[in-house]
């Protein structure tokens, strides 16, 4: 899913607004990154991300990158996933809906899915427990099904 120039101007505006009220430097190099991470198809880890920065020949360093993610983060202008590994994963969460993954473990596939029912049982654990969940995460771990198997 591809970011809408609306959308890019929306989230360029909340991080703004985030370095100004917290008093960090809006420097280009954040921008880019942001920039990087809203054109962005799917999940990414760091490692992915300086390579694509690095082979559009931006000056950013590995430092940069992980302490504006942090600020991302902060923002909820990313989201950080832990699919098993010992590599975090982000994705870009601003205006994107909740979603869980399916975590292929022989593909290294992850495929996400929305499914209603899932928003019944908040509804039913904030009733019971009397909290306010405000996110959630939910990971299957599976394999790929062999296509000559028998049903």
């Amino acid at each position: 899913m591809t970011t809408s120039p609306d959308i890019k101007a929306k989230v360029e505006a909340v991080f703004k607004d985030y370095l100004e009220g917290n008093g960090h430097r809006k420097t280009p190099e954040r921008f880019a990154i942001l920039g990087e991470i809203y054109s962005y198809k799917g999940h990414f880890d760091i490692e992915a991300l300086y390579l694509v920065m690095k082979e559009k020949n931006y000056r950013v360093s590995r430092a940069t990158l992980y302490n504006t993610i942090e600020l991302l983060l902060d923002c909820n202008l990313v989201r950080k996933l832990q699919f098993g590994k010992n590599i975090s994963h982000f994705e870009k969460s601003f205006r994107w809906g909740q979603h869980d993954h399916i975590i292929c473990t022989d593909t290294n596939e992850v495929i996400e899915f929305c499914d209603p029912r899932i928003q019944t049982i908040k509804a039913t654990l904030e009733e019971v427990y009397g909290v306010d969940i405000t996110h959630h995460s939910l990971y299957f771990y599976a394999k790929r099904k062999s296509q000559t198997a028998t049903k």
